[in-house]
């Protein structure tokens, strides 16, 4: 690989226009997944589509439960097709899926549209998380990766500025025709993105990822092979043996509390906060406050995670998180709320991705893909079954419990993991922890 100091900037600037694409696409991707939560309050009281308290909640966890089979597919496909024309093909989904949403004459479609922009958004993430991994500048992987998460993020705080310029004066159908949008991107993408170089690898096409990996002065990632059906079960079947089934049950638990509490909060706590008295244009205020603090966690979440530990870190963001929601039950002066409101977006978003990385460091380097990804895809089920227990605890008439519901998903994802890490205390840490799971969700 040359190391022309010309063809080096060149290729780092070529890297750097990858990395940038996905985060655009990452941006389209929160937007789209918080969009629901940020109109849901004005759609309920307007009582569009015959919507009830119950049904949203419905409708919020046809969307994860997309997120779920797009996440589980994922791999397979891209394995296909390719990750480029993976991640297009699911800008593309999520986008026409949300101009279905804009068009809905009843429930029934517009939760079609939501189940199937689920599935868009469930397989863009892993699928952008894999491309800037292979295209991240060299020795910047984790901080590039943590970078990229910052557009979910950012897109939830664009979500909840669409509600509040778009949705009032032009009705809760606008919002989703904005999210249509991202369609005028996919030429962009499909000009500019190079495909991912792990992909061409097991492939077996190693002459043009090598001249990629020249041009865009990036290293070729590891490759060792790909495995074979035989592989893959029993490294599932090496999850339950000797003894490990009460961890890995532990870490799947600890999972499922965990993404139970993202996306319940996500999906209802503009709603919630309309509940506890406040205003739509504070409550709108709060979802650009949470998600600028998930962005900040996620900067300083691996940080702390190097100095005191994984397992210690989410334990104790769990914890704060737990807390921090259960305030937002009470009535506090605004001022007060907003800074309560941002400090749980800093907790909350960064604890789940904590989870992860205590599953990889203590996994073995053979079985570590297989943990965290089982890991993930059972707490899946939690993300499915938050935004479900929103609605019935409002359709209810117990709305005021819904911030300590998820309060309590919290204190059992801290019990869960910390069981689990004082379980393992005694085994050695694998060293060859990757250092990309700020972006596992």
């Amino acid at each position: 690989m040359s190391s022309s100091p010309t063809l080096s900037a060149r290729g780092s600037r070529l890297a750097l226009l990858v990395v940038g694409l996905c985060w655009l696409a990452v941006l389209f991707d929160g937007l789209d997944m918080f969009i629901y939560g940020s109109v849901l309050p004005h759609m309920l009281a307007s009582k569009a589509l015959g919507l009830t308290a119950g049904r949203a909640g419905d409708l919020g966890s046809y969307a994860t439960f997309g997120m779920l089979v797009g996440a589980l597919a994922a791999g397979t496909i891209a394995d296909r097709i390719g990750r480029k024309k993976l991640m297009i093909a699911c800008v593309t989904l999520f986008s026409l899926a949300s101009g279905v949403c804009a068009l809905a004459g009843s429930v029934s479609v517009f939760g079609l549209g939501r189940t199937l922009a689920g599935v868009g958004l469930g397989g863009l993430l892993p699928t952008a998380i894999s491309m800037v991994s292979d295209y991240a500048p060299r020795g910047r992987t984790a901080l590039t990766i943590g970078a990229l998460m910052t557009a979910h993020h950012a897109g939830g705080i664009l979500s909840a500025y669409v509600a509040k310029w778009v949705v009032e004066p032009h009705g809760w159908a606008s919002a989703f025709w904005i999210c249509v949008l991202p369609l005028l991107f996919v030429p962009v993408f499909w000009k500019f993105l190079p495909e991912s170089l792990s992909f061409l690898l097991a492939k077996g096409r190693v002459e043009e990822a090598g001249a990629l990996a020249s041009r865009f002065d990036v290293e070729l990632p590891a490759h060792s092979g790909r495995k074979t059906p035989a592989d893959r079960w029993n490294s599932l079947l090496a999850l339950f043996r000797d003894g490990e089934w009460i961890q890995t049950l532990l870490y799947w638990c600890a999972s499922f509390g965990g993404l139970l509490l993202v996306y319940g909060v996500a999906t209802w706590l503009p709603t919630l906060m309309r509940g506890e008295g406040y205003n739509l244009g504070s409550a709108l205020t709060f979802v650009v406050l949470f998600n600028l603090g998930g962005i900040v966690g996620m900067l300083v979440a691996g940080r702390a995670a190097d100095r005191f530990g994984a397992p210690r870190i989410s334990a104790v963001w769990f914890a704060l998180t737990a807390v921090g929601v259960f305030l937002l039950s009470v009535h506090m002066p605004l001022t007060v709320t907003f800074v309560v409101v941002f400090l749980t977006g800093v907790f909350l978003n960064s604890a789940q991705t904590m989870i992860y990385a205590t599953v990889s460091i203590r996994s073995t380097a053979d079985n570590r893909a297989t943990s965290v990804g089982w890991t993930s895809g059972m707490g899946r089920f939690g993300a499915v079954f938050g935004p479900w227990l929103g609605g019935q605890l409002l359709a209810s008439d117990h709305g005021d419990w819904g911030f300590t519901a998820f309060a309590l998903a919290g204190l059992s994802s801290m019990v869960f993991i910390g069981v689990a890490a004082a379980r393992t205390a005694r085994r050695p840490a694998d060293s060859g922890a990757p250092q990309t799971l700020l972006g596992a969700h």
